[in-house]
């Protein structure tokens, strides 16, 4: 008999069905998580212990769940989440992106402004490590799905001195498609800077995952794609976009002309 089951009065074995044991985790903001009732992913923006959990998806959106214990895989492990310890303030909090973060944390009208970025994965970067700032300032990050069609977009956005509109974009090279695409766009009210890597994935430091350096991939393969099969790893580009977001802590964690970037398109944006 198992070591868990016990006797009835009457001789038969009654299976013990002990409660699950979750392994507590201390939540925090960024964090990734899978909620496994939708198998949901996405960075916590919103917790709190033993009512809900709040996701932005990889779609960009943001989705609430219960904080049930088991509810959440965390690096593939069901998790009880816990907030973490509750410490008196002996200095100013730093975010993500190296600022002082903001005391006023109520939520606030979104601006007119925007700042767009070509995919979800960049919308989910930058939300990671700008988040905090994004959201003082009250600035949406809205993701493009591809940037071919970014001037006429802007016209439909109709810019204007108080409606500024930053651009993110990838492999801003000289002779690139994505460079001749920016430069279609002439508006003193549209900001577009970019970072000289084919995917946001390269701007990612290659040692925050334990790279020496990214794959090379040919010109003309998927690059995603390209990159996981160099590197052995038999999964979809979103299962291991989600590992490398979690291994991703702060801006020090990131190339620095990403960085630069997007600096750039805050200050722009940020109307006073």
């Amino acid at each position: 008999m198992p070591a868990n089951d016990r006797w009835s009065e009457t001789g038969d074995v009654i299976e013990n069905h002990k409660k699950p044991n979750y392994v507590d985790l201390e939540i925090s903001h960024g964090m990734t998580l899978t909620h496994t009732g939708s198998n949901t992913t996405g960075s916590v923006v919103g917790f709190s212990q033993g009512q809900q959990v709040l996701l932005l998806d990889r779609f960009g959106q943001r989705q609430s769940f219960p904080a049930h214990d088991g509810a959440f895989l965390h690096k593939g492990q069901r998790v009880a989440l816990r907030s973490g310890p509750s410490t008196a303030k002996a200095s100013p909090t730093i975010t993500a992106s190296g600022a002082v973060a903001a005391e006023d944390t109520r939520a606030k009208v979104a601006r007119a402004s925007r700042i767009w970025v070509e995919g979800i994965h960049d919308a989910e970067l930058v939300e990671k490590i700008w988040g905090d700032e994004l959201r003082d300032a009250a600035i949406v990050v809205e993701p493009l799905h591809g940037a071919d069609d970014l001037a006429s977009a802007v016209q439909t956005f109709q810019p204007s001195g108080t409606r500024r509109l930053g651009v993110l974009l990838d492999h801003l090279v000289a002779g690139s498609k994505e460079t001749r695409i920016a430069e279609s766009v002439r508006s003193q009210h549209v900001l577009i800077t970019g970072h000289p890597y084919v995917d946001i994935w390269m701007a990612i430091s290659p040692a925050t995952i334990g790279l020496d350096a990214w794959p090379s991939v040919p010109k003309g393969q998927p690059w995603k794609e390209g990159v996981l099969n160099r590197l052995g790893i038999r999964s979809e580009p979103r299962e291991f976009w989600a590992r490398v977001l979690d291994s991703v802590s702060d801006y020090r964690d990131l190339e620095t002309p990403l960085v630069n970037a997007v600096e750039r398109l805050l200050d722009f944006v940020i109307i006073d």
